[in-house]
């Protein structure tokens, strides 16, 4: 499979396709300036990305629908270049009387038939989930009735966390892997596991990034995304923005990717501990966070 800055997409099970790169938009919201997803968000449509993901949680939706709106106005992109990655909800972390997590006890396969009529009302082009594990993918895709299955699952994926064995559950069953934190994360203890070293500094990643004069982080980019990995990196500098997109001027060989793949430490950096209570994925081996379902090239940020 041939990529380019041009066309880097991939195709997904249900006809559509997706680029293989897109803009992670997820920031703090106590302490990311606003507008500043809406100016990220514009400056990655000028260098060439097509695929924005957010999420209502995320609490900047509007950013990035005003952004796009921008951007198509000005005659940049049509709406239909724009692959947006949504992730459905009504409410922020709700917590009850005595500040714990309140956990949703719906019926997976009953949301997933009542997103599967959304498709059909055509609200949303494609569905796929975020945190299965392959029991719990199993669990739609032997449905009975099932529509639609997922096109994707998005989950933690890079050198340090290679998800080998759920890679190859979901190609068998035609399902696109979407990395987020590609690149590893922040280093936040309250969710983020910083007895790892942080994945940018390691030696042997390194030293390919100076044989290709790249970015250790381009080496990261270019290793998924050469695998059949969706990569979203989150930035909001213009400069790695611009940067993280310029991956599609050079490749591994195939002993190069067995080393990367070597460095494979199966841990995770995204922690999350304040959901480990959840009752949904207690005892499940593969999935220690919720889990979510994705709408994609849905029409919310005002978009149509």
């Amino acid at each position: 499979m041939h990529l380019s800055a041009v066309n880097h997409r991939i195709p997904l099970s249900d006809g559509n396709s997706i680029p293989i790169i897109g803009l992670g938009t997820y920031s703090a919201p106590i302490s990311t300036p606003k507008g500043s997803c809406a100016t990220s968000v514009k400056i990655a449509i000028d260098t060439g990305y097509r695929h924005i993901d957010g999420a209502y949680i995320y609490q900047n939706e509007h950013e990035v629908g005003e952004a796009i709106r921008e951007k198509i106005a000005q005659g940049k992109v049509q709406r239909e270049d724009i692959f947006y990655c949504g992730k459905p909800g009504d409410d922020v972390y709700p917590k009850d009387e005595n500040g714990k997590w309140l956990y949703h006890k719906s019926n997976l396969c009953a949301t997933w038939e009542a997103l599967e009529a959304c498709k059909d009302a055509g609200l949303v082009k494609s569905l796929g989930v975020s945190n299965f594990n392959h029991r719990q993918l199993e669990l739609i895709l032997n449905k009975p009735g099932l529509k639609y299955k997922p096109v994707s699952n998005q989950v933690e994926c890079h050198p340090y966390f290679t998800q080998p064995k759920l890679l190859k559950f979901c190609q068998k069953h035609d399902i696109v892997i979407v990395a987020y934190s590609p690149l590893g994360t922040c280093r936040d203890p309250s969710w983020v596991n910083v007895s790892v070293q942080p994945l940018l500094k390691d030696p042997f990643l390194k030293a390919l990034g100076k044989k290709y004069n790249k970015t250790v982080a381009q080496i990261v980019l270019r290793f998924n995304i050469q695998r059949g990995v969706v990569v979203i990196p989150k930035s909001f500098n213009p400069e790695r923005i611009k940067e993280n997109f310029q991956i599609f001027d050079f490749s591994f060989t195939e002993e190069e990717m067995k080393d990367i793949e070597a460095l494979n430490k199966n841990i995770r950096y995204v922690e999350l501990l304040m959901y480990y209570s959840n009752p949904q994925t207690l005892g499940i081996s593969n999935c220690d966070k919720p889990l979510s379902l994705l709408i994609y090239e849905s029409q919310v940020c005002g978009l149509e």
